[in-house]
């Protein structure tokens, strides 16, 4: 077993403006003591070699314009091509319908946390998913 800080890539894919969440998460874990990169506005092939590059354990994507579906497929599509399809905790956050959220998981996504979410469930998600 390692002490090896939990590292968490948040970004946005796609430029839909809303900041707001992806921060007020991030932040939410760095007080829990895991390593942030804060990927800002990337497209899908950004944030994919942001997360190899970085390695990172978790990618988080805050989205708010309703594409979720499609950047969601891009991303594992990319991950699958670079062979790390598997390398990563992949999930989601902003206003995303709840009818998505099987077809979501069936792509690979661990979680979707939405509006309202306490902080502390998303901290305890990816910490009880993170082998240490």
């Amino acid at each position: 077993m390692t002490n090896k800080k939990i590292r968490v890539l948040i970004t946005k894919p796609g430029i839909d403006g809303h900041w707001r969440g992806g921060i007020v998460v991030a932040r939410a874990l760095r007080d829990a003591g895991m390593e942030l990169i804060f990927g800002g506005f990337q497209n899908i092939d950004q944030i994919v070699e942001s997360a190899i590059h970085e390695d990172v354990d978790v990618i988080g994507m805050s989205i708010h314009s309703g594409a979720h579906m499609a950047y969601t497929r891009q991303l594992f599509e990319r991950l699958k091509e670079k062979g790390v399809e598997n390398d990563f905790l992949v999930i989601l956050g902003g206003v995303i319908p709840v009818n998505d959220f099987p077809r979501l998981k069936g792509l690979g996504v661990a979680n979707i946390f939405g509006p309202g979410t306490i902080t502390k469930d998303i901290v305890d998600f990816i910490t009880n998913n993170i082998e240490s």
